[in-house]
């Protein structure tokens, strides 16, 4: 089994919500990072931090009284989603969070700028996601944003957290963090003082009965899913794709009697998350 710190309750306050997608804003928000910290391995190239578990504690109860207004009331949030054309979740993760930052009378950003292009002659060299005001700092922030799902294998080293894309490397992610969207020194003709990775979705640990400690850069006090290619005796449903960022208040489908590869969910006793790979999928690309 894992070795994972004791945590005796979770802070995961969207599971109060009623409405799908009030809850998906709700994790958007309060939930924490799946990394504590920059892993040492990581070759630092451009510097950037992450906020710790606290600050999104504090931004989610700041705006919690709004989120039961739209619990109630969900219009404005559909009809601003309703904008999005793609069903990627990446992009639905960050509109949500533009969302959020627009409604600025409950946190104390100011919006300076949205996936700001940063061209030079016919080049463009990469797109900043938000730049924003922190009015308690008075500092200009650069924030990336990023839902990732990353499987750990082996040893759970930086290079072995796979996407469900093997070529989508943890590693590889954060390299990216650093090398190419943190290089802007300014944006907008605004000079950037922090620059900040907002990396929310789920880490899953291989099933498995060897001990093996996680790194210390993994965030054990969010919850940790498992990943494996055996069937799991509870009884588990499968999640649809949107809910990958918080399950809806019910059930979507019945107990899985047929099993393909995708999320699964059981909350008769706590949430547990398994990520189901069937065998002959796995391994297929191990380059990174």
């Amino acid at each position: 089994m894992f070795k994972i710190m004791s945590c005796p309750s979770f802070f995961e306050p969207w599971l109060q919500f009623k409405h799908p997608i009030v809850r998906q804003l709700a994790f958007a928000i309060a939930s924490p990072n799946i990394l504590a910290q920059i892993p040492s391995e990581l070759n630092l190239k451009n510097e950037f931090t992450i906020h710790d578990d606290q600050t999104w504690q504090t931004l989610y109860q700041q705006y919690e009284q709004r989120l039961q207004q739209l619990d109630q009331q969900p219009q404005p949030l559909l009809d601003f989603l309703a904008r999005l054309k793609s069903t990627r979740l990446g992009l639905r993760f960050e509109n949500l969070l533009w969302f959020w930052l627009l409604d600025d009378a409950y946190h104390p950003y100011q919006l300076l700028g949205h996936s700001i292009q940063k061209i030079s002659g016919a080049i463009t060299l990469g797109e900043i996601d938000f730049l924003l005001l922190n009015q308690q700092t008075q500092e200009v922030e650069h924030w990336e944003v990023a839902l990732k799902y990353y499987l750990g294998e082996n040893e759970l080293s930086l290079s072995q957290w796979f996407g469900l894309n093997r070529e989508d490397t943890l590693h590889r992610k954060l390299k990216h963090f650093t090398e190419r969207q943190f290089q802007f020194s300014e944006a907008n003709n605004i000079q950037i003082q922090r620059k900040f990775a907002v990396m929310k979705g789920q880490l899953y640990l291989p099933h498995s009965q060897d001990e093996v400690v996680p790194p210390a850069w993994i965030n054990v006090s969010r919850r940790l899913g498992q990943w494996g290619t055996h069937i799991p005796q509870l009884s588990y449903y499968r999640l649809q794709r949107q809910e990958w960022l918080c399950p809806n208040q019910f059930a979507s489908s019945s107990a899985a009697d047929w099993w393909t590869d995708g999320l699964y969910y059981n909350s008769t006793i706590e949430p547990l998350f398994y990520m189901f790979r069937q065998p002959s999928l796995l391994f297929q690309k191990t380059q990174f």
